[in-house]
């Protein structure tokens, strides 16, 4: 089963994306801010990242260009959707 991690501040964003994603058959895991996300990545890397850009404490981009330099963070789809 394929991973996909959902990354934004809003509980409501993510409660949407999970329910979508997990129609779609993918394990999902949450993140609301780009720390907790390259935690997460950190211990488990997803086959792809659903992103916000806006976030507290570390935002979309700072967390993308952290998560590339982890290992097999280089193969890693990441898809930004932010409002």
């Amino acid at each position: 089963m394929k991973t996909c991690l959902v990354v934004d501040d809003s509980r409501v964003i993510r409660m949407v994306a999970r329910k979508i994603l997990e129609e779609l058959n993918f394990k999902v895991a949450e993140a609301e801010d780009g720390k907790e996300a390259l935690d997460a990545c950190t211990a488990s890397m997803p086959d792809c990242v659903l992103l916000d850009w806006n976030m507290p404490i570390m935002d979309g981009l700072e967390f993308l260009k952290e998560m590339r330099k982890l290992p097999g963070g280089d193969g890693v789809m990441v898809v930004f959707c932010t409002t």
